[in-house]
């Protein structure tokens, strides 16, 4: 083979393997952000989704579930881009693992954890230190998320604990995998009272909200965000940025949660 067309060859190789890495990266970034998010995020994270859809033209993808889990999910390799988390522990988790983005991380929502009961039920009650909560059980149980994992569960263990309840009631929870399952188990009567979150109480329609716990009964319920350090699509930091905006915003005030995170 004469040398202008071993050149001539090897030129074509490169300019191959430059048109195959240009495809592929095309595709990449045609891709949607993949977010993981606390599954008491959905409602307001797919109308969020709808509107930067409508804006453009573009879809985002969901992975909802306990923070937990998804973290764990993120730490073996899941392909996320996006992580919200329920509260600062399981971030915390990534974060010290190496697996976020740290200088994108922010505290976005704050939230309020309530006690429900189904939509029938004729309980009424005040939460304060002692009050009869294992009374109005009945020979029930009171439905949370998993008190040693999820977010939502850990809020409402420290609050049973604060407010004096826990040692009567430990022995009487029934642990969900995350806090949409815990309400669900209200909501369907398989439980006669349940405690989630505000924001979840609201969109669901069998139960209904006797009392909201102390905000000093439990630490404060913070949803941070950041950029997960394997994520690959480009356009994942101008989602997170579009969280923080004004029409995301709205749709989260709308939904119950405090919104931390400044207006961009």
């Amino acid at each position: 083979m004469t040398r202008p067309l071993k050149t001539s060859i090897l030129a074509l190789m490169m300019l191959t393997l430059c048109l195959s890495g240009a495809i592929v990266s095309g595709a990449r970034a045609e891709e949607p952000v993949t977010v993981f998010a606390a599954a008491s995020l959905k409602e307001s994270l797919e109308e969020i989704s709808e509107a930067w859809r409508s804006d453009t033209g573009e879809d985002i993808r969901f992975s909802f579930a306990a923070s937990s889990a998804l973290a764990r999910q993120i730490e073996q390799g899941a392909p996320a881009d996006i992580f919200l988390s329920a509260d600062l522990r399981w971030m915390d988790y990534l974060d010290e693992a190496g697996m976020i983005r740290t200088d994108t991380r922010m505290d976005l929502l704050g939230n309020q954890i309530v006690l429900v009961a189904p939509r029938d039920a004729t309980i009424t009650t005040k939460i304060a230190p002692d009050f009869p909560l294992a009374a109005l059980l009945g020979g029930g149980r009171l439905a949370m998320a998993n008190v040693a994992a999820v977010p939502a569960g850990t809020y409402g263990k420290a609050a049973l604990e604060s407010l004096g309840l826990w040692d009567s009631l430990k022995d009487r929870i029934a642990q969900a995998e995350n806090v949409r399952a815990a309400l669900l188990l209200v909501s369907r009567g398989e439980a006669p009272l349940g405690i989630v979150y505000e924001t979840d109480a609201k969109v669901d329609p069998g139960v209904r909200i006797l009392d909201r716990f102390p905000e000093e009964s439990h630490p404060a319920i913070v949803y941070p965000a950041a950029l997960t350090t394997d994520g690959q699509n480009p356009r994942a930091a101008d989602f997170l940025a579009y969280l923080q905006g004004s029409d995301a915003r709205a749709i989260f005030t709308a939904a119950g949660f405090t919104v931390l995170a400044k207006t961009n």
